[in-house]
């Protein structure tokens, strides 16, 4: 058996996020340090929760009234949506 695993602190699992998005807001761009592309941060509001959410890309795949889905974690600055996992619910039923 291989060493290591299993040791150590254990990973909290990352939340999963679902609803709809019912405001969403740009910020930036920032630049935060030299050599590192823009930034730009998006404030979400998904049934009641405001969200956190930071890319280098001006726009995002989702657009208020879309039902969504994301993962976050919750941090002491509030809640931030992991980079590359907010996108569109697919529902079976409407295939």
């Amino acid at each position: 058996m291989a060493g290591g695993f299993g040791r150590g602190r254990a990973r909290t699992p990352k939340l999963q996020g679902r609803g709809t998005l019912e405001s969403l807001e740009r910020e930036g761009p920032f630049k935060e340090w030299l050599g590192m592309p823009d930034l730009y941060r998006f404030t979400l509001v998904v049934e009641g929760e405001s969200y956190s959410y930071q890319t280098e890309d001006s726009e995002v795949p989702v657009v208020a009234g879309d039902m969504v889905v994301f993962r976050y974690k919750e941090t002491k600055a509030g809640k931030w949506i992991d980079r590359n996992s907010l996108g569109k619910a697919i529902d079976p039923n409407s295939l």
